[in-house]
């Protein structure tokens, strides 16, 4: 036993040396950043990810980069963009979202990967294990098809009478939609409601045409698939659930910031904090293969008032307890 814990003890020794000499050298750590979505639509979650790489002590400049390449909601573009980031020699890619994860695997088998935002890794192949992810990927995880159920709950509880939802998702999904899908279809029959499911294209005229079959199929809720496409294109989403008087659940905060109803899930800016450590160990010498996936930690239910007197919809007291935020 105490071999082992001096031969652990020599590893960690050098594993601090060899970044202690890196940083005396001037080496300057690439990391690349691979996202489906905009760079303006994940502003928020990139900021929370270099605020906790400076916690830290890695200034962006002189001992890391950043090399960005984005989808703009192409996710046949992925498979390039990783190419492209493989052959820039990085040192590090983090990669959000099954597909772009799916796209960084398939590019290279020996830069460490940091996934956020993927739908049961496991069950996408991207990891052997949570505990044990072999290879060279590992991150966070989120519940998004368990979650989609407890959204369509909730907005059950919100609507009176609520017997239609209109599920928008985007017109070229990925496995990792499709597994929220495959949840979310046996979760609203047991719920009593029926599953309007509207392709969407993501532009502004498609985004348009989305809501208007949403009214045309008389549903009187609506919900998104929860994907970083979605997501980059929030604010216009919530202007149109807004114009079309439809109450909305979204997957994040971030959405009820912009003037949404409400939204149940995954705190992402906490999960890209958390990712900012596992690209610190691995940079300081961790393996990919020896650090355990996690599973989101903090959830957030937060409604918005102001967005439910904008369009007629009166929430209990009841209800409104049951919220982490309720704002005004």
């Amino acid at each position: 036993m105490i071999k082992r814990l001096l031969w652990l003890l020599t590893l960690l020794l050098l594993a601090a040396a060899t970044f202690a000499d890196a940083q005396q050298t001037g080496k300057v750590f690439r990391i690349g950043f691979l996202d489906g979505s905009t760079a303006s639509g994940m502003a928020v979650l990139v900021d929370a990810f270099r605020q906790e790489l400076g916690k830290l002590r890695w200034i962006e400049g002189k001992n890391f980069t950043i090399e960005f390449r984005f989808g703009e909601g192409k996710p046949e573009r992925l498979p390039e963009l990783a190419a492209d980031l493989v052959r820039l020699k990085v040192d590090l890619i983090l990669v959000t979202g099954a597909q772009a994860a799916l796209a960084a695997k398939k590019a290279t088998t020996t830069i460490p990967l940091v996934m956020t935002g993927a739908t049961d890794p496991v069950a996408l192949g991207l990891v052997a294990s949570l505990a044990r992810p072999g290879g060279n990927i590992t991150g966070l995880s989120t519940l998004n098809p368990q979650l989609n159920g407890k959204r369509l709950e909730i907005l059950k509880d919100a609507v009176p009478k609520l017997l239609r939802v209109g599920l928008l998702r985007p017109s070229e999904s990925g496995i990792g939609q499709d597994l929220q899908i495959e949840e979310l279809r046996p979760a609203a029959m047991a719920l009593n409601l029926k599953l309007e499911e509207i392709d969407t294209r993501l532009d502004a005229k498609g985004l348009e045409s989305a809501f208007q079959t949403a009214k045309q199929k008389q549903v009187k809720a609506i919900m998104t698939i929860s994907t970083r496409v979605f997501f980059a294109e929030r604010k216009r989403i919530v202007e149109l659930a807004g114009k079309y008087r439809l109450p909305a659940i979204y997957s994040q905060k971030e959405y009820v910031d912009e003037g949404g109803l409400m939204s149940y899930g995954v705190d992402y800016v906490d999960l890209y904090r958390r990712a900012a450590v596992y690209v610190d160990k691995i940079l300081k010498g961790a393996k990919p293969a020896d650090l355990p996936v996690q599973q989101p930690t903090k959830f957030e239910f937060v409604i918005n008032l102001k967005a439910a007197k904008q369009i007629g919809l009166t929430l209990s007291p009841a209800f409104l307890a049951r919220a982490n935020q309720v704002m005004k």
